[in-house]
């Protein structure tokens, strides 16, 4: 791996740029596919950015449906046609007669599915919906989930696996902030969000818990702009929707939408 392409990415993305620069190079120059397990949104960049440098390499990213946040990437020669591979995608489907069930949140899916042993790796996105949830698996993993996922936050479920084509997407839910600040710095911004006193929100943007653009950012004093999503381990993540009016007292007027 060349160091001047190290340089465009953070240290702890070291790890994963080596092994998506080595699919990359066995496409180019032995002709090989690969299709890897779900990847976040700023895994999806480093690939492309990655391939973008191979002139014999060509990528497709899908996720099950048009804008879904964590995709499968198809890596291969780029003679090689696309467009009908089969991407492995399958479909979780949970419900229950439980009432209880309804009350079920995103977060007691993912850690269901994650407490049998699964990687997160070969899971995509979660909607929850009104009557149910349906979640995005790997086709190697889904037989497992469909036999094992028995429970979830101490409700009985039952599954099934449908094919991608029947995915239901939920519609996401915003909560609208509207907040003054003296500068767009992340450390300011992210204290009123959260709530949080700024010696407080310091302590987890320090220690590599925050992501911006899904990049981690461990610099307080980052400037933030208008479509950047933020997420915080533990607190949330949220949206910049609007920035940069400023009121008569010199501060920032900036619009947020907090996922709930």
């Amino acid at each position: 791996m060349k160091q001047d392409i190290y340089e465009h990415f953070h240290p702890d993305e070291r790890e994963f740029v080596d092994r998506a620069w080595e699919w990359i190079v066995n496409a180019g120059q032995y002709h090989e596919t690969k299709l890897t397990d779900f990847l976040d949104p700023r895994q999806t960049v480093i690939v492309e950015s990655l391939v973008n440098r191979h002139p014999d390499v060509h990528v497709r990213l899908d996720g099950g449906y048009e804008g879904a946040e964590r995709c499968r990437a198809l890596i291969a020669p780029d003679y090689r046609d696309l467009s009908h591979e089969d991407m492995k995608l399958k479909v979780l489907s949970i419900d229950s007669i439980d009432q209880k069930f309804l009350t079920l949140e995103h977060g007691d899916y993912m850690g269901s599915i994650l407490g049998l042993g699964v990687k997160r790796s070969k899971i995509g996105d979660i909607h929850v919906l009104e009557n149910g949830c349906h979640t995005v698996v790997c086709e190697d993993i889904s037989a497992f989930l469909d036999m094992n996922l028995n429970q979830v936050h101490r409700i009985h479920v039952q599954s099934e696996i449908l094919p991608i084509e029947l995915l239901r997407t939920s519609k996401i839910s915003l909560e609208m902030l509207d907040i003054t600040v003296a500068s767009l710095r992340l450390d300011g911004i992210a204290s009123d969000v959260y709530r949080l006193s700024r010696s407080k929100v310091l302590i987890p943007i320090r220690a590599g818990r925050c992501r911006v653009n899904w990049k981690t950012i461990e610099d307080p004093s980052s400037p933030l702009k208008e479509g950047d999503m933020v997420s915080m381990q533990g607190f949330g993540r949220f949206k910049v929707l609007e920035a940069g009016d400023v009121t008569k007292k010199g501060r920032f007027r900036v619009k947020i939408g907090k996922f709930v």
